[in-house]
């Protein structure tokens, strides 16, 4: 997930839980105008600490997972079935 994404994720579930994007701030210790830019996504990066805080308050939390690409040969093979 792009943190673009994330923060339309996260304007969701502030809205959700009746929080003003000011309640949020204050209650991250995050600040308002970095938490506007991350929900209309116009911000190119956001320290872990900070996000993590942010979610903490909307009662998510980060994970991660393993992602599996596809091969060269597994892409190759692909084509020629889709032929």
């Amino acid at each position: 997930m792009l943190l673009s994404d994330l923060g339309l994720l996260i304007r969701k579930k502030r809205k959700q839980a009746g929080l003003s994007i000011q309640t949020l701030a204050e209650q991250s210790n995050v600040h308002r105008t970095m938490l506007s830019k991350l929900e209309n996504q116009r911000l190119p990066e956001m320290g872990y600490a900070k996000l993590e805080r942010v979610l903490a308050v909307l009662e998510l939390e980060l994970t991660t997972k393993t992602t599996v690409l596809p091969t060269l040969n597994d892409l190759v093979r692909m084509n020629r079935e889709a032929e």
